[in-house]
C-alpha cells in the first residue's frame, strides 16, 4: 500500500480520535472564505498527510494535487437498488474477538463511504463525513489493480510477454534492478528490488516511500534536496538486492515500473487507457482522475480518484468476468488469469490478519475462498465475491495507513454481511 508518510506533525499515533469526533465536517475543516489558517488543509505544508486532516483531504485530492482527467461518456449505466434496512445489525466478530455489528464496524474502520452489490443491485450504500456519490475519493493502491487488469489485457493481446523482461520494452531500466525482472515477476510483486515500503522516517531520515512521494510530487521538495525528480527517474534509479522470483513483497514502484511497460507496449499513457478502457464503455456515472507528477506522468501505483459507485461498477465487471452492461469490457480470459489468485507459499510469510493462506498476484490481493481485492492502504477496497454474488466498494481515511489497521475488522465484517446475504 502506500502514504507519503506517517511520522510528520500529527502522527496518528499521538493524539487518535475516533471517527466520530475526527469527523471533518465537524471538525471545520476547510470552512470559509477563506478558512482560518488553522482549519485548513494544504500541500505545502504537507498538511493534507497528517490525521484528522487527511479525513477533509482524501476526498479533495483534485484540489490539492495536479491531475490528469479520465472523463466519462454517453448514458450512465444502470445500477438496480433493492436497499435493504437489515443490515446494519448483522453482527460479527473482529479477530481481536471483539463483538459488534456492521454499522458499527463502519465507524471502527472510519469508513467514508460504502456500497454493498448482491447479484448485481445495491443493497447497502451509505456516505459519511463529506464524502458524496460524486465525490472522487483518492483509491491509493486500488490504482495498482487498474495497472495489472490492464498489463493483463496486453499479455493477452500479445503486446507484453510475461516471461519478457522488463528492459526488453523500456531500454532505460538495463542495468537497475527492474531492468531484469519478467513481467509476470513484476506483475505479482516477486522482485529483488532495494526498497523498503515501510511509511517510517522522522529527523533527519528521509524513508523510500518519502523519496517516491517527492518524485511524484506528492510531498514538497525540501530546499536542496537532489532525490529523483519524476515517477520514472524514480524507478529507473532503484537497484537489485535479492534474487528476482522470490517471495511476494510489496514494493509500490513495482507498479510505476508495470505502468511504464504498458504505456510503451500499448502507446497511451494510464489516464488515456483507463479512459479508453473502463470509463468511457462502461457509462460511469462520474468523471475520475489521477495524480501526475511534474512530467504529467500518472501515479499508477496509489493516484486514482473516483466515485464509489463507478468503483463498484468495475467490481461488478470483474464478477461478470469482464461483462458491463451489455458490453465485454475485458475478455473473459483476461479476468480469470487476473483473478485466479498467485503462489500461496510466496504469500505465506506476510502473515497478512484474516488472509493466512491467501496469495498476491496480478495486482490483486487474494483469498483462500476465492475473493479478490484491490486494496489501499487507509480502508480503499474493491472487494469481489463471485461464488456469493457480492461486490463491496469502500472509500475510507482511517488513521493507520497499512490495512493491516483495519483488516482485523474488515474481513470478519464482509463475511459476516456475506453470510447474512446468502441466507435470504
Amino acid at each position: 500500500m502506500f502514504t507519503p508518510s506517517l511520522h510528520l506533525p500529527g502522527h496518528p499515533h499521538e493524539n487518535m480520535a475516533d471517527a466520530a469526533s475526527s469527523d471533518p465536517v465537524a471538525m471545520g475543516w476547510m470552512q470559509g472564505f477563506p478558512p482560518p489558517r488553522d482549519r485548513q488543509v494544504r500541500w505545502d505544508d504537507a498538511s493534507m498527510w497528517r490525521f484528522p486532516q487527511w479525513r477533509w483531504g482524501f476526498s479533495h485530492m483534485r484540489a490539492l494535487l495536479p491531475t490528469a482527467s479520465i472523463p466519462r461518456e454517453g448514458p450512465v449505466s444502470s445500477l438496480p437498488r433493492a436497499l435493504r434496512n437489515d443490515l446494519d445489525g448483522v453482527e460479527l466478530t473482529t479477530l481481536a474477538g471483539v463483538r459488534m455489528s456492521w454499522q458499527q464496524s463502519l465507524a471502527a474502520t472510519y469508513t467514508d463511504a460504502i456500497l454493498v452489490l448482491h447479484h448485481g443491485r445495491i443493497v447497502y450504500e451509505r456516505w459519511f463525513g463529506v464524502t458524496r456519490p460524486d465525490t472522487q475519493h483518492i483509491l491509493f493502491s486500488v490504482t495498482k489493480s487498474f495497472v495489472g487488469l490492464l498489463a493483463e489485457l496486453l499479455i493477452e493481446q500479445g503486446k507484453l510477454h510475461e516471461t519478457l523482461k522488463a528492459a526488453d520494452y523500456v531500454p532505460e531500466l538495463a542495468g537497475w534492478g527492474l531492468g531484469n525482472a519478467t513481467v509476470r515477476q513484476i506483475l505479482d510483486m516477486r522482485t529483488g528490488i532495494a526498497f523498503n515500503e515501510d511509511y517510517a522516517g522522522g529527523p533527519g531520515i528521509v524513508s523510500d516511500v518519502q523519496r517516491m512521494s517527492m518524485a511524484g510530487g506528492l510531498l514538497p521538495r525540501p530546499a536542496g534536496y537532489d532525490g529523483p525528480d519524476g515517477l520514472y527517474a524514480l524507478v529507473a534509479g532503484i537497484a537489485q538486492d535479492a534474487p528476482h522470483g522470490g517471495d511476494f513483497v510489496y514494493r509500490t514502484p513495482n507498479t510505476q515500473c508495470l505502468q511504464w511497460l504498458v504505456e510503451r507496449a500499448s502507446g497511451q499513457s494510464l489516464a488515456s487507457l483507463i479512459t479508453d478502457i473502463f470509463w468511457r464503455p462502461m457509462g460511469m456515472e462520474n468523471d475520475a482522475a489521477i495524480a501526475v507528477d511534474r512530467m504529467g506522468v500518472a501515479f499508477g501505483g496509489g493516484g486514482l480518484m473516483a466515485a464509489l459507485r463507478d468503483t463498484a461498477r468495475v467490481g461488478e465487471m470483474l464478477r461478470l468476468g469482464g461483462l458491463w452492461n451489455g458490453r465485454q469490457i475485458l475478455p473473459a480470459a483476461v479476468v480469470a488469469r487476473a483473478l485466479r489468485g498467485g503462489d500461496p507459499a510466496a504469500f505465506a510469510h506476510v502473515n497478512y490478519p484474516g488472509n493466512p493462506d491467501g496469495s498476491y498476484a496480478s495486482q490483486f490481493w487474494h483469498r483462500a475462498g476465492g475473493q479478490a481485492m484491490a486494496l489501499g492502504v487507509h480502508g480503499q477496497g474493491i472487494y469481489v465475491d463471485r461464488a456469493a454474488g457480492v461486490v463491496i466498494a469502500r472509500s475510507g481515511s482511517h488513521p493507520v495507513a497499512s490495512n493491516r489497521g483495519n483488516m482485523g475488522v474488515t474481513i470478519p465484517a464482509y463475511d459476516a454481511l456475506v453470510a447474512a446475504l446468502a441466507r435470504d
